[in-house]
């Protein structure tokens, strides 16, 4: 592989090109090298911690009851209007960081434990110092100042809100369940996303059936997620649209909820893609390699399908053509493995795997491997 300028020139066997010679050449050994991780569903920007609820859960109490007692994403959104912007860049940098440590090179983060008009914006303003890939959203669920007055608060998010948030955000989310936002809450919010210059996304039937997938096939959103509770006409809506089925396997490890189908979504022709949900409660972990795993193991997906689901599902989640894969023309965005085949992710779950991490060519984790004086015949460059 010859990359230059931080992206890939060309890839194949040494012996079909003649090139000059690059300024660096590194034998990885015989290693595995994939794309870089795409992790398209992060609610990163967040303060403070659940682990207690996490522990009630696993001891039998409901998420609603954990939520009708002051928990739940109302207790985030407390922490988080209390913080100071330094508290919640300091918070939220580390998990970034583990992020990148074990591949990912591509990331999305969304606001949503803020719901007022200054924490909204400075979520937004915060994550937009690290990603391009900004969502924003308000419409997480309503916040207490409006109980009794839902349409007050859609009114906020599609008004004085999303005018301060959208400068910093490409895309504009919505929680569309029962509890959150209806259907023509959610498809107004989506609109007034894209009057604004937004694309779509969709919390999607995550806690039951519902109208979610529907709503964001209609909209034209790049992925509904979660995807946990569908029926055959959402299948077909998300197989027949360019609409991606995010699937969050860490979400049901972590809730204990039955896991999405995804064999189901792809014998469809659905597509599909793997990410974190990274968040302080319903999935706090930042390990794709995990989330690989948990979809070979408990989706049943073989480890090519959950692998390209993680790197080019969650570029095109995302709409983008430059990452998730190693074509010539491709951001040099690579994974290096202590694993003879990516099947390792799944074979060897819990055990990091990864030894170093390229973005747009440059090393930001792990340590180069030696650069050697002569091409010779390295594998795995």
């Amino acid at each position: 592989m010859l990359t230059r300028g931080g992206r890939i020139e060309w890839v194949g066997r040494e012996s079909e090109r003649t090139y000059t010679a690059p300024a660096e050449v590194h034998d990885l050994g015989g290693a595995w090298v994939t794309p870089g991780l795409i992790d398209c569903h992060t609610h990163l920007v967040f303060a403070g911690n659940r682990a207690h609820e996490y522990a009630e859960r696993l001891r039998g109490k409901s998420y609603e009851d954990i939520a009708r007692a002051g928990g739940g994403i109302l207790a985030t959104v407390r922490a988080v209007r209390s913080a100071s912007e330094g508290e919640l860049f300091d918070e939220s940098v580390p998990r970034l960081a583990a992020l990148m440590s074990e591949g990912v090179t591509t990331i999305e983060i969304k606001s949503g434990y803020g719901l007022t008009t200054a924490d909204e914006q400075r979520s937004v303003a915060l994550a937009a110092e690290v990603t391009p890939e900004v969502t924003y959203l308000g419409a997480h669920v309503v916040p207490p100042e409006f109980d009794g007055d839902p349409a007050g608060y859609v009114a906020l998010v599609c008004g004085e809100m999303l005018t301060e948030c959208a400068p910093h955000a490409r895309w504009v989310d919505v929680f569309c369940e029962q509890g959150a936002f209806g259907p023509d809450e959610a498809a107004a919010i989506l609109a007034a996303g894209a009057a604004a210059g937004l694309q779509a996304r969709v919390h999607a039937n995550q806690l039951g059936p519902g109208p979610g997938v529907q709503v964001a096939v209609a909209a034209g959103a790049a992925s509904a997620d979660h995807c946990t509770y569908l029926s055959d006409a959402d299948v077909d809506a998300l197989a027949s649209s360019g609409t991606v089925a995010t699937l969050l396997p860490g979400v049901e490890f972590s809730t204990r909820q039955p896991y999405p189908d995804a064999l189901r979504l792809l014998a469809a022709g659905a597509t599909v893609a793997i990410a974190t949900d990274c968040n302080p409660g319903s999935c706090f972990t930042s390990s794709m390699a995990l989330c690989i795993a948990l979809a070979v193991r408990e989706m049943r997906m073989t480890t090519e399908q959950a692998v390209w689901a993680a790197t080019a599902g969650g570029a095109r989640a995302l709409r983008r053509a430059d990452v998730g894969h190693l074509g010539a023309g491709a951001r040099a965005d690579l994974v290096m493995l202590d694993a003879p085949s990516h099947t390792y992710l799944a074979y060897r779950p819990g055990v990091p795997l990864t030894t170093a991490v390229w973005q747009a060519g440059h090393l930001v984790s792990g340590d180069r491997p030696a650069a050697s004086a002569s091409r010779g015949r390295g594998r795995g460059r």
